[in-house]
């Protein structure tokens, strides 16, 4: 392993006190613990609060912010936060209008979640759980509920914090946030393998010359994997599948996420972008917007995962809203 840490056992608290120190204006913590993450001037809304593992940053988060998330449960790297850390978030940033929960389809924060909401509505404070499941390579069509939550919910969180910043109402925060989950479908490829800090070597290997297409932000295991082909085939193959699920039409309109895995050039990115537009425009489908960079990483992973989803006007509203976080930043569009 070769990587600027001191002792691994505190790599994740000792990024997350660099995180604090340099942004103190945006972020802070709550409950005397620096893996509760939340902004650092609260609001009089619907609260956003998500959770995940380290080592996806800026996923899960670098998206608390304004016009997007209100808290974040940091866990350690790759393994999901605790039931009382999302307790503390949640009680932290209820402002008495409810609080939603989005995260990522994993046992491990599915129960952890579920958990925490019990504790809150013992508290009279209600929640509501939106899971993402947009990997397509995770399960076939009709089993949605067994996909992996990936770099697509960043556009929920997207979405649903636009409307939440807004003012819009619980249910109504609710409905934006299903409605984004269920137009958004990703698939990604890998080219390495990466490495637990704690760990201090990859738990599984990729040999030179192949991709596994299909892998998940962990090192799951993809669909195929095959020798490494030129970027036009790679994002045809990925592509395919994609549209397939969705089933778009000539005439609809997408945005683009094209999201680097951690150790992906931004100029390949654009390379891959360069298909994308191209396989889009064959197929008659409009591109509203387009993100190209890295939005959920897996430490430092070689590859890049795809995202689509499909607009209407509510949706393109939402989404052209600005937003500012240590991480991103959107100026309205």
């Amino acid at each position: 392993m070769k990587k600027f840490v001191n002792d691994p056992v505190l790599f994740v608290d000792e990024m997350l006190e660099g995180i604090l120190v340099a942004h103190p204006d945006q972020l802070t913590q709550c409950a005397d613990n620096n893996r509760n993450i939340v902004r650092a001037q609260g609001g009089d809304k619907v609260a956003l609060v998500s959770g995940g593992g380290s080592g996806h940053l800026p996923l899960f988060m670098g998206y608390v912010g304004e016009g997007l998330l209100d808290g974040c449960a940091v866990g350690g790297v790759f393994q999901s936060p605790s039931a009382d850390q999302i307790y503390e978030i949640t009680r932290h940033v209820d402002s008495g209008q409810g609080v939603i929960y989005i995260y990522g389809n994993y046992s491990g924060d599915i129960m952890n979640f579920e958990m925490a909401g019990e504790m809150a509505a013992m508290d009279d404070i209600k929640t509501v759980h939106i899971v993402g499941n947009d990997d397509v390579a995770s399960a076939p069509k009709g089993e949605e509920h067994k996909r992996r939550g990936v770099a697509g919910i960043f556009f929920i969180y997207k979405a649903a914090g636009a409307a939440a910043e807004r003012g819009a109402s619980f249910e109504e925060v609710k409905r934006i946030g299903e409605k984004a989950k269920a137009n958004v479908r990703t698939m990604g490829v890998a080219l390495s393998p990466c490495i637990i800090p704690e760990v201090g070597k990859a738990s599984f290997s990729i040999e030179d010359g192949e991709m596994e297409i299909g892998m998940g932000i962990h090192g799951e295991p993809g669909i195929v994997r095959t020798t490494l082909a030129p970027a036009d085939e790679v994002v045809d193959h990925m592509m395919e599948r994609i549209l397939a699920d969705m089933q778009l039409n000539a005439k609809d309109e997408v945005a683009v996420l094209v999201n680097g895995l951690g150790a992906t050039a931004k100029e390949e990115l654009y390379i891959v972008y360069r298909r994308i537009a191209q396989t889009l425009k064959e197929q008659g489908i409009s591109v509203f917007h387009v993100y190209v960079g890295e939005f959920a990483t897996s430490m430092e992973m070689v590859g890049f995962s795809i995202s689509l989803c499909k607009v209407d006007e509510e949706l393109k509203d939402l989404l052209s809203q600005g937003a500012r976080t240590p991480f991103f930043e959107q100026a309205a569009f």
